[in-house]
């Protein structure tokens, strides 16, 4: 694992020294800041409108009205925002041509993939911590639902992984890195909106749709409730991307 970490490391490091994390880290927090506040504002609003003094009604829970549509936003955010993350991953070892010296080296192929997948992974990180401001903001002002927030953040984390996944895969068959994120973006949006053909099949095919939906297993996290089906299907697609990666590199190997 020492071997993996010093590749993880090595690549979240040369992130940081260009733009590109500072760029994304911003875009990312000014776009979820501004979910945020709408969000937060709409609940008021909507609370305010609902409440016995005001015109009757049920006042929507936290839950309902912030945590689903503010993780919902931000699950969606990083659908566009993980695939730059991604491309450089093994496309720019490619064009600099140091992916041979990797390959050569005395590591083995799952260690390469698995520390450019950590590195991702970290990156990933620094971009969702900033954002636990939000819930301890939500436990300031109101008194909200700890469970749905702990198993938003794990799906989100999850769903991103797989994100990451599809990337690195991407990364690894192509050195144009805009063509990498490119079809990251393109294949991440087909199995989000994969289950959407569920309605017009039928019988098993919908069930299957709807299980190959990265979206349908989301919705339970956001609902706050842990399925064992769900890590399983997220944890596979994750593996699938890697092995796919793995023979990526063992078919570049041989090229080479």
């Amino acid at each position: 694992m020492k071997r993996v970490w010093n590749i993880a490391w090595r690549d979240f490091r040369a992130y940081f020294m260009s733009p590109i994390a500072y760029v994304i880290i911003a875009l990312f927090l000014f776009i979820m800041g501004w979910f945020f506040f709408n969000n937060f504002n709409f609940f008021i609003q909507s609370a305010s409108r609902m409440n016995p003094y005001g015109g009757g009604g049920t006042t929507p829970s936290v839950t309902e009205g912030i945590i689903r549509p503010l993780y919902g936003n931000m699950n969606l955010t990083l659908l566009f925002i993980v695939p730059f993350i991604s491309m450089r991953l093994i496309a720019e070892e490619k064009k600099m041509h140091t992916m041979e010296l990797l390959l050569t080296a005395p590591l083995k192929q799952w260690q390469i993939v698995v520390g450019k997948y950590f590195s991702g992974l970290l990156l990933l990180s620094t971009l969702l911590v900033p954002t636990l401001a939000y819930p301890l903001i939500l436990g300031v002002a109101s008194n909200p639902d700890w469970g749905p927030i702990f198993s938003a953040y794990l799906g989100t984390y999850l769903m991103a992984g797989c994100y990451l996944s599809i990337g690195l895969f991407f990364s690894s068959v192509t050195e144009n890195q805009i063509v990498s994120g490119i079809l990251t973006i393109v294949t991440s949006l087909f199995f989000w909106l994969i289950s959407w053909a569920a309605y017009s099949a039928g019988g098993a095919w919908s069930d299957f749709l709807n299980y190959a939906s990265l979206i349908t297993h989301l919705n339970n996290f956001l609902r706050g409730v842990f399925d064992t089906s769900d890590f399983v299907f997220y944890l596979s697609f994750i593996f699938i991307g890697l092995f796919l990666t793995h023979r990526s590199l063992d078919s570049y190997r041989w090229r080479s």
